[in-house]
């Protein structure tokens, strides 16, 4: 069989116009597993509120952040396709689950070069619901759909792969640059609280009560808080940073349901307000630059920071098309199809 590569990333409008941001918005709001709501409640929700209140303010947004050459997740993921396809024989294409660089478009140019194994790779160090599941199921819908003679197979989280690890850290250090932050902050994409539940395989495990992520289960497969939690485990470990000097927060909240707590913005006013001067954040939940990075964070984050009276903030970039996770990609890539033609 003729293998081949697709990374998938969540997306981007196609300019920073209130128009494009609206329909980019729409597509990803009304998944299912992203505003997990019964149809009508959902189509009322996006549709009769939020798409006629947000758009103007996120194309605002996604304008402070906009580059030359386009929405700097996309930019940012195309160089990391050229960089990994520099690396396999295979053919390896990009795709995004939301937007005009459809999953249906990338697994086309594969086929179209004779591949008819795929092997699926969500951009995504943890699981979730809206994330690493809504490419799959996507892909499957489309492999029944169109491709039925394609043979798909999806690359789990990588959360907590002592290589993943080792390479984030690395990163990590190299922009800290040896300075000694007073705080170091792990910063993730928030969820519904009932997201974790839904996602629990035990059906009873997942409580959310500060001691289930830290008790071994089977649910922690599935279980996006405990992956992020253990991202920040291993790192602090690996780079030796002191119990109280660091911690994990939430960002990007929506609606008045429990997200994932603590909030990135209040732990960020929270710090300023004890008297922290200097502070890092981190986003692991990210492979790529994009507007929670570099708006919510890199301004947002700065501003309140500033506010409450804190001085040096820095925010750490994501992996982007670093060279060693470049390499490291491209390792698991060619270790999959080692590992078939073995088979």
């Amino acid at each position: 069989m003729s293998k081949g590569i697709l990374l998938v990333n969540l997306g981007s409008p196609d300019s920073p116009e209130p128009k494009d941001v609206k329909r980019y918005l729409g597509e990803f709001l009304m998944d299912e597993r992203v505003i997990d709501l019964p149809v009508l409640a959902r189509t009322a929700l996006v549709k009769g509120i939020i798409l006629n209140t947000r758009p103007k303010a996120s194309a605002a947004a996604y304008k402070k952040i906009w580059w030359e050459e386009g929405s700097p997740l996309i930019v940012l993921s195309e160089r990391l396709q050229k960089k990994v396809q520099k690396q396999t024989e295979m053919p390896v294409a990009l795709a995004m689950r939301y937007g005009s660089m459809t999953i249906k478009k990338g697994l086309q140019e594969l086929v179209d070069q004779g591949v008819d194994e795929v092997l699926l790779f969500p951009l995504y160090p943890q699981f979730a619901m809206a994330t690493t599941e809504t490419i799959t199921v996507k892909a499957e819908k489309l492999r029944q759909k169109f491709f039925p003679n394609l043979k798909i197979e999806s690359v789990p989280a990588f959360y907590n792969k002592p290589d993943y690890i080792e390479v984030l850290s690395n990163s990590i250090a190299r922009h800290l640059d040896g300075k000694n932050y007073e705080h170091v902050l792990f910063s993730y994409h928030g969820v519904p609280e009932r997201h974790i539940r839904k996602s629990d395989v035990t059906k009873s495990h997942c409580k959310i009560d500060g001691s289930c992520c830290a008790t071994p289960s089977k649910a922690h497969e599935f279980c996006y808080r405990h992956q992020c939690l253990e991202v920040t485990r291993l790192v602090a470990e690996k780079l030796q940073f002191k119990k109280g000097a660091f911690s994990t927060s939430f960002q990007s909240r929506l609606g008045f349901d429990p997200w994932l707590q603590p909030y990135t913005d209040r732990t960020i006013e929270r710090l300023g307000k004890e008297g922290v001067k200097s502070m890092a954040i981190i986003t692991p939940a990210f492979v790529s630059d994009c507007l929670e990075t570099l708006e919510e964070i890199a301004m947002e984050g700065q501003e309140i920071f500033h506010e409450m009276g804190g001085k040096d903030f820095t925010t750490v970039p994501c992996l982007n098309d670093d060279d060693e996770w470049v390499a490291l990609l491209a390792k698991w890539v060619n270790n999959w199809a080692l590992s078939k033609t073995k088979a």
